[in-house]
């Protein structure tokens, strides 16, 4: 169940960000991942990698298009709702005797609804895959949704909502959202609000199941003990009684509207929080690369950043400052955010937007892209060892096109990028006189990006 405004699954919780640095690397050892398609008899297709080194297997998939910005209007957080319930319970199983039967046996079965995508994980032990695949397919199509456990997650719901009241990250994403994205559905929140959470019956979760869950718009990744032979039934057994086709409503391409104002929702804090924004880059242009360097020179690479060195190093404004590109399916964002003392926030902005001008301007050296290319070829791989992680990049590599051989690529498409595309891009992307910000708390001083 989400409780925060961006997809917070495992495979999409860094905006498929975590894809771009990946280079070839093997689990558990130096040699490259070998990714085999699976098609099963029912026509079910998957991405595996296996290892038997572990008696252990997960499955990742996702719903493409079946996220929150399909909430009918009147009805927002429905899809967030049904995340949390589709595993309460199922089949002739109450959500006592569903849940204690995946304790039993060691069973984690869990889903997530983000704006694009509606997502699941499945992690088992070998000895129990039959019990593990037949709980999933029971979630997948005969929820329950009896009325003790609507009741129980429908207040677990409103107590996140009445903590995102007070929440400055959530109110700063909140405004923020809503301000670039107007009417379009991207300006609604996940989780939807007191009153349509409040208002969703039983039937409402049904049509989304019925409507959204469907073979067409299914991607799968399985990692782990299981053999492509073995997989093609299973997949089967899991998915094979899902309907068909997905009614997805069509949700529309969207710009998203940066005016270069900063705007001020007064808390009574001894700090401040920003987030701020402009538009992105599209994952499938063809300086995508060289947009994901930059940002990691400018703001991504964590202590290493030029953000990181003129906020926190130098000046000793803030603890953390941070940028990246978010690409969602209808929209590109290139986002950021800072807190700080309310004394200090607006110094920080200022810094922020003189960086932001200073890497338009004047672009990145051979060394920073150097030491770029040698973290983002290097040092990632090693956030990808675990089955779990490579089950979720199956699905994001899938959902992006990136080819079945994106994991033997990698490093070549980040290699290939030279410093002139680099100063290019910046020079073209960036944009700090249309950047847009939003600021919780008590400001003192003048702010402006």
């Amino acid at each position: 169940m989400a409780f925060s405004l961006k997809t917070k699954s495992r495979h999409f919780a860094a905006g498929l960000m975590a894809l771009v640095g990946v280079a070839s690397f093997g689990l558990g050892s130096a040699q490259a991942v070998e990714v085999q398609e699976v098609v099963s008899k029912g026509g079910i297709k998957a991405w595996l990698i296996e290892d038997h080194l572990n008696p252990l297997l997960t499955v990742d998939f996702s719903f493409k298009g079946a996220g929150a910005a399909t909430d009918p209007d009147g009805k927002l957080g429905r899809a967030n709702m049904v995340s949390g319930l589709i595993d309460e319970g199922a089949g002739d199983m109450d959500s006592q005797t569903f849940r204690g039967l995946m304790e039993n046996k060691s069973i984690s079965l869990s889903y997530d609804a983000g704006r694009d995508d509606f997502t699941g994980s499945l992690v088992t032990l070998t000895r129990e895959r039959e019990t593990a695949v037949k709980l999933l397919e029971l979630s997948l199509t005969k929820p329950r949704f009896d009325d003790e456990a609507v009741e129980r997650i429908r207040s677990q719901i409103v107590a996140g909502l009445k903590q995102q009241e007070t929440d400055p990250g959530s109110m700063a994403q909140r405004a923020f959202f809503k301000g670039v994205f107007g009417d379009h559905p991207y300006a609604r929140p996940v989780e939807g609000t007191f009153e349509t959470v409040n208002g969703l019956k039983v039937a409402d979760l049904r049509d989304f199941v019925k409507q959204s869950l469907a073979r067409d718009n299914l991607v799968i990744g399985v990692a782990g003990d299981i053999t492509a032979k073995e997989l093609g039934p299973l997949l089967d057994a899991a998915f094979g009684g899902l309907p068909q086709h997905s009614k997805l409503p069509e949700i529309s391409s969207v710009t998203p509207r940066f005016g270069g104002d900063v705007q001020v929702i007064s808390q009574d804090n001894p700090q401040s929080q920003a987030i701020w924004g402009q538009q992105g880059m599209a994952r499938k242009d063809k300086d995508f690369y060289a947009a994901y360097i930059m940002n990691y020179v400018l703001g991504g690479g964590g202590f290493s950043s030029r953000l990181t060195e003129e906020v926190r190093e130098k000046r000793g404004l803030a603890y953390g400052v941070y940028s990246y590109l978010a690409n969602l399916d209808h929209a590109n964002i290139m986002m950021g955010g800072v807190a700080t003392r309310n004394d200090a926030i607006g110094k920080s902005l200022s810094v922020i937007r003189d960086e932001w001008q200073k890497m338009k301007e004047k672009g990145i050296s051979q060394a920073e892209l150097d030491n770029a290319k040698s973290y983002l070829t290097g040092a990632f791989p090693l956030r990808f060892t675990s089955l779990g992680n490579l089950s979720g990049m199956l699905v994001g590599m899938q959902s992006e096109d990136l080819g079945i051989d994106f994991l033997d690529k990698r490093n070549d498409y980040v290699n290939a990028v030279t410093l002139d595309d680099v100063n290019r891009v910046a020079g073209k992307l960036l944009d700090p006189d249309h950047v847009s910000a939003i600021v919780v708390g008590k400001p003192e001083g003048k702010l402006s990006f």
